[in-house]
């Protein structure tokens, strides 16, 4: 049916299917093909495979990860925040150009990022000019884990700060506070949600980086690179414990971010 409004007719809202209902059918699709792959390693692999979870190169790959995950993490704070800031603040044609380099590392295929760095602190870094080497060392992993992971945290903490109203630093100065003082007490409060949550993303992504890793250290070996070497060896059986562990502090990750209420995809 329809109805005249001022001369002109109009359908009725009633008329037909609303497309509002296929909304969660589509949804339920895509989420469906998230969760199907858990449920089968949960119900297909049997738990004396999770008995290895103790094992000593589980243990090891997991300890390196940790702790180069949390290195680069930590590296990207003290050098990331500042350039965040820089970026948000300015509006040179040079802050443009430098946000396009930050965000290159996100579109480049890990293992070309490892080719990179290759060339510059690899065997032959800079056509064999310089001695300084970074493969087969935790330093590589960690060199490898920031060139990939830390744009994650300058880009993120860069919308924080671009939500922050740079009319309160200014209120801020008025009242003789330095520019320290102004960025400890207002500025990094109020984009303090953002600035976490690109902490846990960045370091949840150097947790899981394979590609450059592998390409520029390989020894000694993260959960992800571990987790290639133990299936191409042994099989699904080896992997399995490994990637449990992976799996464990990825879900992890994601708990302390929604903790946070700061999700960026919110």
């Amino acid at each position: 049916m329809s109805r005249t409004v001022s001369g002109a007719e109009t359908p009725t809202r009633g008329a037909g299917p609303e497309l509002r209902h296929l909304v969660p059918v589509l949804g339920a699709v895509l989420l469906l093909y998230f969760v199907v792959p858990l449920a089968v390693l949960v119900v297909t692999y049997s738990p004396t495979a999770l008995t290895q979870l103790t094992a000593g190169y589980v243990v090891d790959a997991a300890t390196t990860s940790l702790v180069a995950a949390l290195t680069s993490t930590t590296i990207s704070l003290v050098f990331g925040l500042p350039l965040a800031y820089w970026l948000s603040r300015s509006d040179h044609v040079l802050a443009t150009l430098a946000l396009g380099v930050v965000v290159l590392p996100l579109v480049l295929p890990p293992i070309v990022s490892g080719m990179l760095l290759l060339t510059v602190v690899g065997p032959a870094g800079l056509g064999g000019l310089t001695d300084f080497r970074l493969t087969r060392s935790l330093l590589g992993v960690v060199a490898a884990q920031t060139f990939v992971a830390a744009p994650f945290f300058v880009v993120t903490a860069k919308a924080a700060f671009d939500g922050v109203d740079d009319h309160f630093e200014e209120a801020a100065r008025s009242l003789g506070r330095s520019w320290g003082e102004t960025m400890r007490t207002v500025t990094v409060p109020l984009a303090k949600p953002g600035i976490l949550a690109g902490l846990v993303l960045t370091f949840a992504r150097a947790l899981g980086e394979f590609g450059a890793t592998m390409m520029l250290a390989y020894y000694p070996r993260t959960l992800p690179v571990q987790i290639w070497a133990s299936f191409i060896s042994t099989g699904l059986d080896a992997a399995l414990p490994v990637a449990v562990i992976l799996l464990s502090v990825a879900l992890g990750t994601l708990l302390v971010v929604h903790a946070l209420r700061a999700t960026p995809w919110r």
